[in-house]
């Protein structure tokens, strides 16, 4: 299938209402901050909001979010769901992914009258199950929870009229590809989507199969370097890596370190807090309430350096995150881009540094290579001046980090008996869908930036 490179046209770019959005979204993405349209929604909602199947490809954080999401529920205005029966659907890869979409959507799905919800693993069934009883519009869903929906029938896909599959490479990476063709073989053919950073062999199996006629619509090579961004390859001896690490994770402003291992994460991070670094762990080791604590935190500012392993590298989008580095080297070019992705988003600048020891230094020329990077390379050791103009590395405060003491519990049985209605007897919060699996999902609210508003 041909793959038609969008640039923007003579005229200038297109206004949202120019893109044949319903007016009410429009409204909405001006009360938001959003005053136009990043290239790949320009690019691609003329033909989706028409009712065209489309793959659509861009660079992670050029605003595919929105690019399928605000073409899902102008398809979906004016329509009810009825209970078990969503209808619309997008998988994902990942909880984290999820959550991020329903924040982004809920104001626009808001303004429509329409309904919106994530069900992902980790997350209470029960809660979810009777969210979906209730009906709703557009669902977004990880492979492996909605299956356990469909197989107990708390869900029925037969209504859908509208899929969108995010970030299917990372789908096929991840082995979802055999849930996700289930679950396709259980909706009408209806119209779908699919967005990925890139499009390659397992992908094009799944387009030929269950798209219909679909136009390719692509803003950039799946290699091409974001304007923005700036790489840097740092060259260190094995025995000086740790103090390095630490005094870039000491700089001013909000850093990201991944990390091979889950183990690698915790050790780096208890070495990081015992120096004086305020850092958050994030993997699929820890439980989802622990994730998603790390990324509220992360978000808010509490905490200014995440430690992650390539759990974060997609899905989390959390503005002014200025550096990422790769402690461990990725293990091909697609993880190094996708690492790479969560800086510099929507326009905002960022620098990606890789740490590299003598052993790693030809497998690291020949990634970056494949990745279609150009770094500057540049040997270091602690104190640099040259660590300090790269990365603002700077000396450690050395005072440790002190986690808050875990509140006492109560011995069971100590209190009478539990009451109704007492906190923690059962009884949760009450209210709409802001809770487990609800609206608003977990992990902090919608992503901002400053100017032109980031559209995930």
């Amino acid at each position: 299938m041909p793959e038609v490179l969008w640039t923007v046209p003579e005229s200038g770019m297109p206004t949202f209402a120019e893109l044949g959005l319903p007016e009410a979204i429009v409204r909405a993405l001006d009360a938001e901050g959003f005053t136009e349209p990043f290239p790949i929604q320009a690019a691609t909602l003329p033909d989706t909001v028409a009712g065209r199947d489309l793959l659509g490809r861009g660079q992670t954080g050029s605003g595919k979010t929105l690019a399928f999401g605000l073409a899902l529920l102008s398809r979906l205005a004016g329509g009810r769901a009825q209970p078990r029966r969503p209808r619309g659907l997008v998988l994902v890869p990942t909880r984290e992914l999820a959550t991020q979409v329903v924040d982004a959507l809920t104001p626009f799905a808001r303004v429509l009258g329409l309904t919106t919800t994530s069900v992902v693993g980790g997350m209470s069934f029960n809660r979810q199950a009777a969210e979906l009883g209730r009906g709703i519009d557009l669902l977004v869903a990880t492979p492996g929870r909605l299956t356990d929906h469909t197989t107990q029938r708390t869900c029925d896909l037969s209504g859908i009229e509208i899929t969108a599959i995010d970030e299917a490479d990372r789908m096929a990476d991840m082995g979802f590809l055999p849930q996700v063709r289930k679950i396709l073989d259980l909706t009408p053919q209806g119209q779908r989507l699919l967005f990925s950073a890139t499009l390659d062999g397992d992908v094009g199996t799944l387009v030929r199969q269950y798209l219909t006629d679909p136009v390719t619509r692509s803003i950039a090579s799946s290699t091409a370097q974001v304007e923005t961004m700036d790489h840097h390859v740092l060259h260190v001896d094995l025995a000086s890596k740790p103090r390095v690490i630490t005094e870039i994770a000491a700089r001013d402003g909000r850093t990201i370190l991944f990390v091979r291992t889950k183990h690698g994460v915790d050790r780096l991070v208890k070495g990081l807090r015992r120096d004086g670094v305020n850092a958050g762990a994030l993997h699929g080791g820890k439980a989802q309430n622990a994730r998603n604590r790390a990324i509220a935190e992360f978000k808010d500012g509490q905490t200014p350096v995440l430690v992650a392993t390539d759990v974060a590298a997609r899905g989390i989008h959390v503005d002014d995150v200025s550096l990422v580095v790769h402690v461990d080297p990725p293990a091909d070019p697609k993880d190094y881009l996708h690492r790479a992705g969560r800086t510099a988003r929507a326009g905002d600048a960022g620098t990606v540094v890789t740490m590299v020891t003598p052993p790693e230094r030809r497998d690291v020329e020949r990634l970056t290579r494949l990745a279609g990077v150009r770094a500057t390379h540049t040997d270091v050791a602690p104190g640099d001046a040259a660590l300090t103009r790269v990365t603002g590395a700077r000396t450690p405060s050395g005072v440790p980090i002190i986690d808050p003491p875990k509140p006492a519990q109560q011995p069971r049985g100590s209190g009478g008996g539990r009451r109704r209605g007492a906190p923690g007897a059962g009884g949760g919060i009450r209210g709409g869908r802001g809770g487990q699996g609800g609206r608003g999902g977990q992990g902090g609210g919608r992503p901002r930036s400053g100017g032109r508003r980031s559209a995930a």
